[in-house]
C-alpha cells in the first residue's frame, strides 16, 4: 500500500507519517436516513465519492487531494443511527461534504434485520 501511495505522488512513508498528514478542514457524520442494520454496501459508489471529493483521480495527470475521504464506516450488520453513523467525511468544504455524505446514503443500504454473512474462509484445499 505504501508504495502504491508513492506511485500515486503520495508520501513514501505514509504509516510513519500519518500524524503529519494534512487534515482536512470539513469532517462530518454521515447519518443515515433511518436507525437500522446496515444490510449491504455499494463499494464502487463509494470509490466514486472518494474520486468526487477529490481523493481520486479519474486521468493520471489529475492531482489528489491527500485531505479528503472517509472514515470510521459501520460494518455489515452493524446498527446504525444518529449515535451512530455510517462513516465520517472528509472534505474539502461543506458543499463537497454534502455531496459525499448524499452518494454514501445512496450506497449504503439500511434495513431492519442483519444481512447473512459469509463465512471468511468458503473452503480448504489441501
Amino acid at each position: 500500500f505504501a508504495r502504491m501511495v508513492a506511485a500515486l505522488g503520495g508520501p513514501a512513508d505514509i504509516f510513519a507519517a500519518r500524524d503529519t498528514l494534512p487534515r482536512a478542514p470539513v469532517v462530518r457524520p454521515v447519518s443515515p436516513e433511518r436507525p437500522g442494520i446496515v444490510t449491504a454496501m455499494d463499494t464502487r459508489a463509494i470509490g466514486l465519492a472518494v474520486i468526487g471529493l477529490g481523493g481520486g483521480r479519474t486521468r493520471a495527470d489529475q492531482g489528489i487531494d491527500p485531505r479528503v475521504g472517509f472514515s470510521g464506516f459501520a460494518a455489515l450488520g452493524e446498527a446504525v443511527d444518529a449515535a451512530r453513523p455510517l462513516c465520517f467525511v472528509h472534505a474539502a468544504d461543506e458543499a463537497a461534504a454534502a455531496r459525499a455524505a448524499e452518494a454514501v446514503r445512496e450506497a449504503i443500504t439500511v434495513g431492519d434485520a442483519a444481512p447473512a454473512v459469509a463465512p471468511v474462509v468458503r473452503e480448504r484445499v489441501a
